[in-house]
């Protein structure tokens, strides 16, 4: 089988597999830009929906991107925000409502309700101005439970809506004087549900418009079994071309990561490593990571719940295993101490190794995700 290892984006090559941590507002909470790059993170995915609302556009704008705003030189991934808009207007109708020339928010701000308008256009106008690298078509993405006829409507609606995000991401390409080498860009959202038909059908209709690359869209968690679907996550990977970038969106569990790899997905993202830390839970190696092979290897790693009383007086690190600042700095009894009295820094140090560890994991899959495919 073939894989990707890297591809050329605004002159730089990004190395696959990749994972990007969330950073919605432009910020992955608790944490420095400083702390993000030291912990071997290469990118992160920001909002594109939630960021013109706070700081607004204008205000990106002034430091020429969100880059420049947060400090931060590495990759940058827009996520459209329609899977924030619809997630909330498929729970709750009275707060917007969905047509085919795009999603109308409801919004209550000093007692009164604004209408926010969001549509593919200017979706991918505020990704330009957020000066993101990668950006994502909007799609339209269904509730879990969503019946054959809803995601036949919400698969046409992406084909839709991609046609026209492609349209104006050319038409900004051209306005902004970009060419092949400094422009961003553009993939595409696959939907259907667990429908394998439609899925198949949404892949194939995007193919055919064209894009930099394409992405898993939708549910990657099966509705009866409540685990990774597999089945469905292989099948988008396999409909879609093995030359271009396959994101598999809102993955980001350690079985996904390398689940995801091993069928050929190049890149991840997810909440979890940085939503754990704050939870008091941290990811730990089994073994030393330069010795094992994830692809093939089981039982490697584990979960450390810091607030347990036996960390109490452990003066050892958080890992033997990891090298990030704070495993060679600090105790698992100060980290615990530092939970219990609720001081922030509890939140920077278990964030900043928990990156760390999703870190070593993406390089010890790049060691051996070739000749994994190749055997």
């Amino acid at each position: 089988m073939e894989y990707l290892d890297k591809y050329k984006i605004r002159g730089r090559e990004m190395k696959f597999p990749i994972f990007f941590p969330d950073a919605t507002w432009g910020v992955v909470r608790s944490i420095s830009s400083f702390d993000i790059k030291s912990s071997g993170i290469e990118g992160i995915v920001v909002n594109g929906y939630h960021l013109p609302q706070n700081p607004g556009l204008s205000v990106i704008k002034e430091f020429e991107g969100i880059k420049k705003f947060m400090n931060f030189d590495g990759w940058i991934v827009s996520d459209s925000g329609g899977f924030q808009v619809l997630s909330l207007i498929y729970g709750n109708p009275s707060m917007g409502k969905i047509t085919d020339e795009g999603m109308i928010m409801k919004k209550g701000q000093g007692g009164k309700t604004k209408k926010i308008r969001f549509t593919p256009e200017n979706s991918i106008i505020a990704q330009f101005d957020i000066g993101a690298d990668i950006l994502i078509c909007l799609d339209d993405c269904p509730k879990q439970s969503a019946k054959k006829e809803q995601l036949l409507e919400s698969v046409n609606r992406t084909i839709d809506w991609a046609k026209r995000c492609k349209i104006e991401f050319e038409n900004q390409i051209e306005k902004r004087k970009l060419n092949d080498e400094n422009r961003p860009i553009l993939l595409a959202v696959v939907q259907g549900g667990e429908d394998k038909e439609l899925r198949k059908k949404c892949a194939d209709e995007l193919i055919k418009i064209g894009f930099d690359g394409y992405a898993f869209g939708g549910w990657p968690i099966s509705r009866e079994t409540g685990k990774m679907n597999l089945e469905i996550l292989k099948l988008v990977c396999d409909s879609i071309p093995n030359d271009k970038p396959k994101f598999a969106l809102g993955v980001g569990s350690v079985e996904g990561i390398v689940e995801g790899a091993k069928m050929g997905y190049n890149i991840f993202d997810c909440v979890l490593p940085t939503r754990d830390a704050r939870h008091k839970r941290l990811y730990v190696w089994e073994k030393d990571i330069n010795k094992i092979n994830p692809l093939v290897d089981k039982d490697f790693w584990e979960f450390l719940y810091i607030d347990k009383e036996k960390h109490y007086r452990d003066k050892n690190p958080v890992s033997d295993y990891c090298d990030c600042f704070t495993c060679k700095n600090y105790s698992k009894s100060y980290l615990r101490h530092l939970f219990e009295i609720e001081d922030s820094l509890s939140w920077r140090l278990a964030t900043i190794h928990n990156l760390r560890f999703y870190a070593q994991l993406i390089e010890a899959i790049r060691r051996n995700i070739i000749n994994y495919l190749i055997i």
